[in-house]
């Protein structure tokens, strides 16, 4: 039996996503959903469990991922904190501008 795919929406707070995501940007997160590289992802870390953040998969990590945020001045990821545990991939802004999110910045 396939487990179950669950849909949430999800308020991005902080500059660490900026420029695609802005605080307060509202974005509609699947759980269950492959990770590729490049996608928005909801995330945890071990050394903050109770923390939920959004970063964006750069790559396989041993049992997790590598992520960070797409603003390299105002970040708190994976260069500091070690691989994440990816819960949900982020599929739609749903405020305050509909539609797909966009694209990685250019590689830092």
């Amino acid at each position: 039996m396939e487990a179950a795919v669950r849909w949430r929406r999800v308020t991005v707070r902080g500059p660490s996503m900026s420029p695609a995501l802005t605080d307060g940007d509202v974005v509609l997160m699947r759980f269950g959903a492959p990770v590729r590289a490049a996608d928005v992802v909801l995330v945890t870390w071990d050394t903050r469990p109770g923390q939920l953040s959004v970063k964006r998969a750069v790559h396989p990590d041993g049992p997790g991922w590598h992520v960070r945020g797409d603003n390299p001045f105002g970040s708190t990821d994976s260069a500091t904190l070690g691989p994440a545990r990816v819960h949900a991939v982020a599929r739609l802004r749903l405020w305050p501008r509909p539609g797909r999110l966009p694209a990685a910045p250019a590689a830092r």
